[in-house]
This record gives C-alpha cells, structure tokens and sequence, in this order.
C-alpha cells in the first residue's frame, strides 16, 4: 500500500512553538494571583507537576483541590477563577510584548512548509488571545486553521481539538502530521489518527513518549525532507497509527 502524501502540519503552541510555559504561563500564573491576594506561588517543580492538567482554568481548579481546597468552598470559587485566569492571560500578553522567542527551527520550517504548498494549522489548549500574543502578524497568517481555548468542549489529552482541526481542515489525519511537546498533546494527537514528531522541553524530558514517529531536543535543523520521511514511515504497509 502506497504511503500517504503529507498535505498539512499540525501545531501545539505552548512548547512546541515557543518555551511559553517556563517564560511566559508560570509568571503570569503569579503575578495573577499576587494582584488577585492570594499567598499562591508555583514554583518550577510545582508548574512541572500542574502541567499535568491542560487548560488555564482546569490547572488552576487541579491546584485548589490539592493545595487550596478551602478556595473551592466558597460560593463565588468559579467566578474568582474565570477572574483570575482572565488577569492571567493578560499578564501574559504583556509578556510577550516583551519578546518571547520562538523555539529553534520553528519560524524557518514553518515558513518552508507554506512556501512548499503545505497547509499549516494549530490545534492548542491555549487562548485565542495567547496566540495572538506569541506569534507576529506575519507569522500567524501562515496558518490556515486555528483551534484554541474553548473551541471544543473537551481538551487534551482528549483528541476532540485534533478532530475539530481535520474537520476543518477538510483532511484525513493520514494526511497530516502533528508537533508536539508533551504526552498529553501526544495523546490527543494519535487519539485522533495523526502521525506525530515530539520536540521535548524541560518539562517534558520525563514523559512517556510511545507512538511517537520521531523524538527531538528542539526542531533546529529539521527540515522537510526528514518530515516527509516520518510521515512516509508511520504509514507503511505495515504500520497503523
């Protein structure tokens, strides 16, 4: 059976495009709760443990129930989160106003991939806004789709953003080929049929990667020759993803 051709990349953000998590979400997470009077500090370790749980809310309601179970008990816990996930991203705009880089080899193979005829998407847990913020004008226009934050009602590692994506994309996941830095996106990601190259991050050099077709440091050098080669060995008369 003839391997499928490779049409569309598929994009995590946090990670994955950027280091997002260790120079942007945890100090924002912070400074969100300092301006909010809460005597919250995630450290490092901490974050590590909390990245865990996908989404900005869900992390923030993971930890009260284990650090702060008496916050949830409150009548108004849910409005105070949506409140604070809210000053949150708006830390984190402002972070990236201040330049957050992106990951080594990612604006160049992303800009090879559009010049090549690929079509690009983003498939995240992150908000619209937090997109917005990372990536330049130029940059994002690359992408032809883009789910985000609440798109779908069930995040990662669930594969319902992976699906919404294809849908949209009008594509078979045997045609694309996801990026990802985490076990959780991995899991969204082969959820949803989609081949997938991991770039690890500190915070995921631990992780479980199995069923991933490629593992890396970082996307560096990486070009599509090698992607296509992935893509080509995942779909081997053999394989099934």
């Amino acid at each position: 059976m003839l391997s499928p051709m490779l049409q569309a990349l598929i994009f995590d953000v946090d990670g994955t495009l950027a280091d997002t998590e260790r120079d942007g979400h945890r100090p924002a997470f912070n400074a969100a709760f300092a301006e909010a009077g809460l005597p919250w500090h995630w450290d490092a370790r901490l974050y590590g443990e909390l990245l865990e749980v996908t989404g900005g809310k869900e992390r923030i309601r993971f930890f009260c129930e284990r650090h702060a179970p008496e916050f949830l008990r409150q009548g108004d816990a849910e409005a105070r989160i949506r409140e604070i996930h809210a000053a949150k991203t708006r830390h984190y705009v402002a972070l990236c106003a201040e330049g957050i880089p992106l990951r080594p080899g990612v604006e160049r193979l992303l800009r090879e991939a559009k010049a090549a005829g690929l079509r690009l998407a983003i498939a995240t847990t992150t908000t619209p806004e937090n997109i917005s913020a990372l990536l330049a004008p130029d940059l994002l226009a690359l992408f032809e789709k883009v789910g985000a934050g609440d798109t779908v009602p069930n995040k990662k590692p669930a594969p319902d953003i992976y699906l919404w994506v294809l849908a949209q994309l009008g594509l078979p996941a045997r045609a694309c080929l996801a990026i990802e830095d985490s076990a959780n996106g991995l899991r969204a990601s082969r959820g949803a049929g989609l081949a997938t190259v991991i770039t690890r991050t500190p915070y995921t050099d631990d992780h479980d990667f199995s069923g991933a077709v490629a593992i890396l440091p970082e996307l560096g050098e990486v070009g599509l020759p090698q992607l296509r080669h992935w893509h080509s060995l995942a779909y081997g008369s053999d394989k099934k993803v």
